[in-house]
């Protein structure tokens, strides 16, 4: 069975979506059955062909931005499971200091500009780190992930519209898990292929199969090379499904458990896995040796977060904006 993609690209896609699945569920568990994890927390469990495809059509200095579910591409973009799971922890070692949490994962020196809490806020965030890539004269490409609920939010319009006027190198991609919180598509608008939305500003638009690290790698690869060529943005809606709810608190209502598995039967771990088995690309060992490495990675990551200390208290007025003789501040 021949394919255009190397033996080490599937395995590198394995490996990749294997720690970012097996990060996920280690986390839910310290979350639901020990109580270690608190606040809010949204898994990347079901979107992870999202991540390894868009991570082998780009370069570590493409600047990535995304919402707050945020953990499974902040893993991608290099960030030690470590410091991220540390962050969930709430602890010092974290890659925020354990004063960011769950929703503001950050690593500078990995090109990762954070997680947002904000819905739909990081469009704006991302249009202006692919400015500041275009003044630099970088051919550096921004990426943007934002899911179909922040399709609604104004800032999208515009943002396409400005990206579109300076024909910034950015790539605007919907994650659409179908659902936002916990409200379909098809009751929130009139136009259910989000795609769409960037005919009224000429954007070049495409919509992806999530589940596929292959279709997402070719689509972001079109994308990236219009890109750094000077042609502008691209949207993308890569339609792809979380297993888990909108976060961990979520009852799941909205949606059949019958629905649920029929996604799990295109799970995109194993969809890498058997074209890896088909193509012989690695042995049953080897196979195993990788299930080993992620396994040790993320319970070492665990250990690490669990004898990490807590930020002391002068911690809490540090890597603030402070401006001095602010004139409305009162005693």
């Amino acid at each position: 069975m021949a394919s255009k993609f190397s033996k080490e690209t599937y395995l590198y896609w394995y490996e990749l979506m294997l720690l970012i699945r097996q990060f996920e569920l280690a986390a839910e568990e310290k979350y639901k059955m020990e109580g270690k994890i608190r606040g809010f927390f949204h898994a990347y469990v079901g979107q992870e062909a999202i991540a390894a495809g868009v991570m082998t059509a780009t370069r570590q200095e493409d600047p990535f931005v995304t919402a707050y579910r945020d953990h499974g591409l902040a893993l991608a973009k290099g960030m030690s499971p470590d410091g991220c799971m540390a962050e969930l922890y709430g602890k010092a070692t974290g890659v925020a200091k354990g004063k960011g949490g769950s929703m503001h994962f950050f690593g500078k020196k990995e090109y990762f500009f954070g997680g947002h809490g904000i819905v739909g806020a990081q469009i704006g965030t991302g249009a202006g780190l692919a400015f500041a890539e275009k003044y630099k004269g970088t051919d550096n490409v921004s990426v943007t992930f934002f899911g179909d609920g922040a399709a609604r939010q104004g800032i999208l319009h515009e943002t396409f519209n400005m990206a579109m006027t300076w024909k910034l190198p950015a790539i605007f991609i919907c994650e659409n898990n179908n659902y936002a919180m916990g409200t379909s598509v098809e009751r929130t608008s009139n136009v259910h292929d989000i795609f769409k939305l960037a005919d009224a500003y000429e954007m070049p638009a495409d919509s992806v199969d999530g589940m596929s690290a292959e279709a997402v790698h070719d689509a972001m690869s079109r994308a990236v090379k219009r890109a750094r060529e000077g042609g502008g943005p691209t949207l993308l809606e890569i339609k792809t499904y979380r297993y888990k709810g909108h976060s961990i608190s979520d009852p799941q209502k909205y949606r059949t458990k019958e629905e649920v598995e029929e996604y799990k039967q295109r799970d995109p771990i194993q969809l890498v896995l058997n074209t890896i088995t088909k193509n012989k690309y690695a042995t049953k060992d080897e196979i195993a040796a990788i299930d080993k490495r992620v396994n040790d990675k993320v319970a070492a990551a665990v250990k690490f977060a669990e004898e990490s200390p807590f930020p002391t208290e002068d911690e809490v007025l540090k890597d603030i904006v402070l401006t001095p003789n602010y004139p409305f501040i009162v005693d």
